[in-house]
């Protein structure tokens, strides 16, 4: 688990956050999936390397992951630490396939016409993250699959809420574009990183698409799954006061600092979780 381990430490990522709410060998399984998750993501996001050899690495991952999925060893260190896992909780081979399908859409799509094929990119690199998460947590009632994929669109979306300058360096607009079109807001304004009401109107609408994601997750988790899904309802109650913060600024997010939770605040969301887990209490707001 050392290559894992050392990534998951590294990014220092929410989600990585989520795992201390996990007993060891659920967290060594979460480190492995996520470790993989980063590594991919990371290719996708090489700008030295060429989109042709990009996508001959992702090619490559693929071919790994299928064979970790199946009997022979994998040839990557990280896959060879995924292999139990993926054996042991039954982890399918589709959804690596969907995620990296996922990652590989950042090689050719810099912008997303509308809200149908931003949805397809936040299933696959976000609900199909969500679809492998749960079945290391365990669930009993089929239902939390769709728990999974709206939690992970929720969280896709305040993610791009939250990029847009990261992203606007790097030449992407995830927002959609009919969207911009409908708030007046040209392309080239986020791209200079020019904040206006309008940006500000149009982000607070993708927020409440969000919401609705946050809303559907909270009203499709099945009760009797509750407990075992306390590290996604951290991430979603993370990601849920993020969403508030960023509203509460008024989705100002062209400046040098991305906006983010302090430690204290994410203490304090691990603290709730972990009471609502005990309790076994109704599902989180999510903040939202």
């Amino acid at each position: 688990m050392q290559a894992s381990r050392k990534i998951t430490r590294k990014s220092a990522s929410n989600l990585a956050l989520a795992f201390v709410l996990l007993p060891a060998a659920k967290r060594n399984a979460m480190s492995a999936l996520y470790a993989f998750c980063r590594e991919v993501d990371d290719v996708a996001d090489e700008e030295s390397l060429s989109t042709a050899q990009r996508r001959e690495q992702l090619a490559a991952w693929r071919a790994d992951v299928r064979r970790a999925c199946g009997t022979e060893t994998p040839r990557l260190a990280v896959n060879r630490e995924l292999q139990p896992f993926i054996h042991q909780y039954g982890l399918a081979f589709e959804h690596f396939d969907a995620l990296l399908q996922g990652v590989e859409m950042d090689l050719d799509c810099t912008r997303y016409e509308d809200y149908e094929r931003l949805d397809l990119y936040c299933y696959r690199v976000a609900s199909v993250v969500g679809l492998l998460s749960i079945e290391v947590f365990g669930y009993r009632n089929p239902g939390c699959r769709d728990y999974a994929v709206n939690l992970g669109k929720a969280l896709q979306l305040t993610n791009i809420l939250r990029d847009v300058r990261t992203d606007a360096e790097r030449g992407r607009i995830y927002l959609p574009l009919a969207e911009l079109a409908r708030f007046k807001v040209a392309p080239e304004e986020i791209l200079r990183l020019e904040y206006s009401t309008r940006f500000g109107d149009l982000a607070a609408s993708v927020a409440g698409r969000a919401r609705q994601f946050y809303q559907a997750a909270r009203e499709t988790l099945p009760a009797a799954d509750r407990r075992s899904m306390v590290a996604a309802e951290l991430m979603g109650c993370v990601y849920g006061r993020l969403l508030r913060k960023l509203e509460r600024r008024r989705f100002r997010v062209f400046g040098p600092a991305p906006i983010r939770l302090n430690r204290a605040h994410k203490l304090l969301l691990i603290l709730r979780a972990w009471g609502r887990h005990v309790a076994g209490a109704e599902p989180a707001d999510y903040g939202v």
